[in-house]
């Protein structure tokens, strides 16, 4: 085996152990760091609307499951945060709009509209939540983003839990593999990377 090929089984190796480090992250992700059952708020982590500015079926899931636990009581209020990171739509302002349209009062909805990524939507939901004296939040959002939200949450020092959004129609196999999938490419990335690159300073 020549040079060319001692490298590329290297590689391989090294993405093979990377993913499987993040595979494994993800397994061990916590859920929560209290008992608690109430809350201070319900922050719900952005995901884009459609080019139109509508809420995808996404959104709409973790919209709706923020909007249920608000209504049993779970906390007294909804932080919405998501900035246009992905069109020119800002994904905390469409939230809030979604959760007003199913009867939330707007006193009741915070909109954080600046983060473009998890760690900016925990660290600048928590530094608005530090702004009024809140110190726990139930953090809502679809199944395979929340592992590493919980990784992130943990390095804040708030009490909170995660909070599963189920989705409002069916999902393939194929799009719950492909989700994971990229969940996990951007756990590693977290692992290796982002978590030092973008240090949240409450």
């Amino acid at each position: 085996m020549g040079w060319r090929g001692r490298t590329a089984l290297a590689c391989a190796g090294v993405a093979a152990f990377l993913l499987g480090t993040g595979a494994v992250a993800r397994l061990a992700a916590p859920v929560s760091n209290t008992q608690r059952t109430r809350f201070d708020a319900i922050l719900v982590l952005g995901t884009p609307a459609d080019g139109d500015g509508n809420p995808t079926p996404e959104m709409l899931a973790r919209v709706n499951e923020g909007v249920r636990e608000y209504e049993r009581g779970v906390a007294p209020r909804l932080i919405m945060s998501g900035g246009a990171a992905h069109n020119e739509f800002v994904e905390a302002r469409v939230m809030a709009r979604t959760a007003e349209a199913e009867g939330i009062p707007e006193t009741a909805i915070l909109v954080e509209p600046q983060a473009r990524d998890t760690i900016q939507n925990a660290c600048y939901s928590w530094q608005m939540m530090q702004a009024h004296g809140w110190q726990s939040a139930e953090v809502v959002s679809n199944p395979a983003h929340l592992p590493r939200a919980a990784m992130i949450l943990s390095r804040l020092p708030m009490e909170w839990r995660t909070h599963t959004a189920p989705p409002v129609e069916p999902e393939s196999a194929a799009y719950r593999w492909a989700a994971s999938s990229v969940e996990v490419l951007k756990t590693v990335r977290y692992l290796v990377w982002t978590r030092w690159s973008e240090p949240c300073a409450p």
